[in-house]
């Protein structure tokens, strides 16, 4: 079986990337800073002739984020390989006033959707 999944971050029907630099990455941190914003990932399970794709869709909501945070947080390592310039499971968690959603999907897997649908492809979670 094939899983392929990709994560973006939308506010206001745009997309925000990885950004490139220190100074995209504070752009996206104005943008987000105080509003709510929607993380989608896409996922594609594939075996043989069948396939299935669906989306999965988070609702986040950034606090008033001070500048000290945005550019001490630009000056690390962390929001440069993430979709909407940061991760929620590490330093970029002290932005998130609420989610609402799945958080493994903010992560970038809906871990729970997935197990499910892999039920159906004959593939059942292990515990042990």
């Amino acid at each position: 079986i094939v899983l392929a999944a990709d994560t973006v971050v939308a506010l206001d029907q745009q997309i925000l990337e990885k950004p490139a630099d220190q100074s995209a990455a504070l752009e996206m941190f104005r943008l987000l800073s105080g509003r709510t914003h929607e993380v989608v990932t896409g996922v594609t399970l594939l075996q043989d002739e069948r396939e299935e794709t669906f989306t999965v869709t988070t609702t986040v909501r950034f606090c008033e984020i001070p500048e000290s945070w945005m550019l001490s947080y630009a000056a690390t390592d962390e929001p440069y390989d993430k979709a909407g310039g940061y991760g929620i499971q590490g330093k970029g968690g002290l932005f998130v006033e609420a989610i609402d959603g799945d958080y493994y999907n903010v992560v970038g897997l809906p871990i729970n959707p997935i197990s499910r649908r892999l039920e159906a492809f004959g593939i059942e979670p292990m515990f042990a």
